[in-house]
């Protein structure tokens, strides 16, 4: 966390938190959302100011309860999760977040829309049990693909394997609603 965010945090101990206005969307942008977007569930428009951008990587954390957010000095901006609190890119056999966090899977599942969600360490994260939850972006799909075999019509638990860095991980059945509660964040974080 930087520095400056840390001062404003103890100069202003009581500044209230901010719900609703930041996303981050399955491709790993983040969106403003205004009043419009939020009420009538749109995604918002997409935060193209590197500085900013940077900023809220930097800041980029999460509660006891699994509510992500940024902080900004002060102030909590808690983000609504289109998927998932990370997305992962695959680039020449390596895994990073969109943040450009280096990322380990050491568990692969796949949900009823075809989405891939990774579990594993995002470096200098901790989560539930150490485990952090990825979506795969889709521009991403098809490297994956070359990785793994799929077991096509084969019953049972693993519908194939992902063979990443020497391991031979299944490739298990999850749905989108499970994703949360397995991995022990908030999609949409509200005022108590």
């Amino acid at each position: 966390m930087d520095e400056i965010v840390k001062q404003a945090m103890s100069r202003w101990p009581n500044v209230p938190n901010c719900f609703g206005w930041l996303a981050l969307d399955r491709r790993g942008q983040w969106r403003m959302r205004n009043e419009f977007a939020q009420q009538h569930g749109l995604s918002g428009d997409p935060i193209r100011h590197e500085a900013l951008v940077a900023f809220i990587t930097r800041n980029y954390t999460h509660d006891a309860n699994g509510a992500w957010y940024f902080q900004n000095g002060p102030q909590r901006v808690f983000v609504s999760l289109m998927y998932a609190p990370w997305i992962a890119r695959l680039h020449q056999g390596a895994f990073t977040t969109s943040t450009g966090k280096p990322f380990t899977p050491n568990a692969c599942f796949a949900d009823e829309h075809g989405n891939v969600v990774l579990a594993g360490q995002v470096d200098g994260v901790e989560g539930a049990d150490g485990m952090q939850a990825a979506l795969l972006h889709d521009h991403d799909l098809d490297a994956f693909s070359t990785m793994s075999d799929w077991h096509g019509e084969a019953c049972g638990a693993a519908l194939g394997v992902f063979h990443y860095n020497g391991q031979a991980i299944d490739i298990e059945p999850i749905t989108e609603a499970e994703v949360p509660r397995r991995f022990g964040f908030v999609r949409t974080p509200a005022a108590a």
